[in-house]
């Protein structure tokens, strides 16, 4: 016979004994028990996940998540059903680790992202986005692929693409269990076009908040990147991580974690800089720089459940070959933004479902220079200022919203509010239209 799984040689042993006890007796084996068998050991070897060799582990993982969205834009409604935005959709990450020797180990990710309706990319007259990493049509797109080396007193070093230093630094110490339906990135709006008072669609609502990205509001190092990235072990509650890769961009972050007396702490900052004109998306103009920091924190008194939370965002870009040419803002420094976003609520068990979180969050975006939205729209590029002054436009959003967690299905069920607020003091007498939605979806994990 073949060699087969332990699983499926322990089921085999429970058909054989389930044999026993029939109407044939235990030594009468005959006929077509053995063929029965052997067919049924089959079928459950096709349903066994197997790796490819005894000295690495084989860990399958991920989430299936979607949501539906009804949406007015103050001249439009309409409902759409998306997936929840590239690098937050459902997906599969297939994780392995082997020990080298102790206290040593080496392993792999391989983290494939299965996009339906991009909400990133999704917008009045596009229901169903395209995949916003790669540009393409929705489908299975590769996320992540690295290896790492980890020791357990000296850090873990990665190779290959992967989140870089500063991806999410602020998103991920939310500890609340809103951060998927509440966070500080525009997910669910950022193509959508702001509805003008005279019914014309102006720009869109993830702004150009993140020069690099095309908006977004905040996490403005946010993608995947091939680099080299180190973590450092965890002493006291304390870690650090750097990235380098591709040349020219680099990152890093330090993080807490831990708890004092009833209250529960995390936090993290970091700060990216990108002088990649490729990954600078939209612009490619040569030397031009992306710098950017941010920070959050979260704070959680345990006994009762209420928590506050809170991110700060600062992008820069600039371009010294080109500065103070044609289009351009005088000086080096061709547009910054700054986000802030803040959230508080309670979470508690008032059921036996699991955990129950009740939330209302507030975000204030604004940006200025010669790639704020107003002056792309209008080409006037030369009224760039350095300063958050004379020319800068403005996203305003706050939303209520609550989650219920199951635990018996590793699973997350949400309602949410959010109403959104656009100004620009670049366009003088334009008013514009609010934008508000209301999302329904859930998150399973496996």
């Amino acid at each position: 016979m073949n060699k087969y799984s332990l699983s499926a040689l322990m089921a085999a042993g429970l058909v054989a004994g389930g044999l026993s006890t029939g109407s044939a007796s235990a030594a009468d084996l005959g006929g077509n028990c053995c063929a029965d068998l052997e067919e049924r050991i089959a079928e459950l070897e096709a349903t066994t996940a197997r790796k490819g060799n005894r000295k690495v582990s084989l860990t399958v993982s991920g989430w299936v998540g979607q949501q539906v969205m009804f949406w007015d834009d103050g001249r439009e409604s309409k409902t759409y059903v998306t997936d929840l935005g590239s690098t937050l959709a459902s997906h599969v990450k297939f994780t392995g680790q082997a020990t080298i020797m102790p206290g040593w180990t080496a392993g792999y990710v391989l983290h494939l992202e299965a996009t339906g309706s991009d909400s990133l990319t999704t917008n009045q007259t596009h229901p169903d986005g395209v995949n916003a990493l790669t540009g393409t049509n929705n489908g299975v797109s590769t996320l992540q692929s690295f290896w790492f080396i980890k020791s357990d007193q000296l850090g873990k070093v990665s190779v290959g693409k992967q989140s870089d230093a500063a991806d999410n630094t602020a998103i991920l110490v939310d500890g609340s269990g809103s951060l998927v339906p509440a966070n500080w990135v525009a997910f669910d709006v950022n193509s959508f076009g702001i509805r003008q008072k005279n019914g014309d669609l102006f720009g869109h609502w993830g702004g150009d908040y993140c020069q690099s990205f095309g908006g977004a509001w905040g996490d403005c190092a946010g993608l995947p990147r091939n680099v080299v990235r180190y973590d450092s072990p965890t002493f006291g509650g304390f870690s650090v991580s750097a990235s380098w890769g591709e040349a020219d961009i680099w990152a890093i972050t330090g993080r807490y974690a831990g708890e004092w007396a009833d209250f529960k702490i995390a936090a993290a900052a970091s700060y990216s800089e990108s002088s990649d004109e490729a990954l600078n998306a939209g612009f490619a103009i040569p030397n031009n720089t992306q710098q950017y920091f941010q920070a959050g924190v979260y704070v959680e008194h345990v006994p009762t459940g209420l928590f506050v939370y809170g991110a700060y965002g600062h992008d820069q870009y600039a371009d010294d070959q080109h500065a103070g040419g044609v289009g351009f803002a005088t000086g080096s420094d061709l547009g910054q933004s700054e986000t802030f976003y803040g959230k508080g609520g309670i979470r508690q068990r008032w059921n036996p479902l699991g955990h129950t979180v009740l939330y209302g969050e507030y975000l204030s975006a604004r940006g200025s220079g010669a790639f704020s939205q107003s002056e792309i729209s209008s080409n006037i590029g030369g009224l760039g200022s350095d300063q958050f002054g004379a020319t800068h436009d403005k996203t305003q959003v706050w939303g209520l919203g609550v989650v219920q967690e199951i635990d018996a299905a590793a699973m997350s069920v949400w309602v949410k509010y959010r109403h959104l607020d656009y100004s620009d003091n670049n366009i003088v007498g334009t008013k514009y239209d609010n934008f508000q939605y209301v999302g329904v979806g859930a998150l399973i994990n496996y």
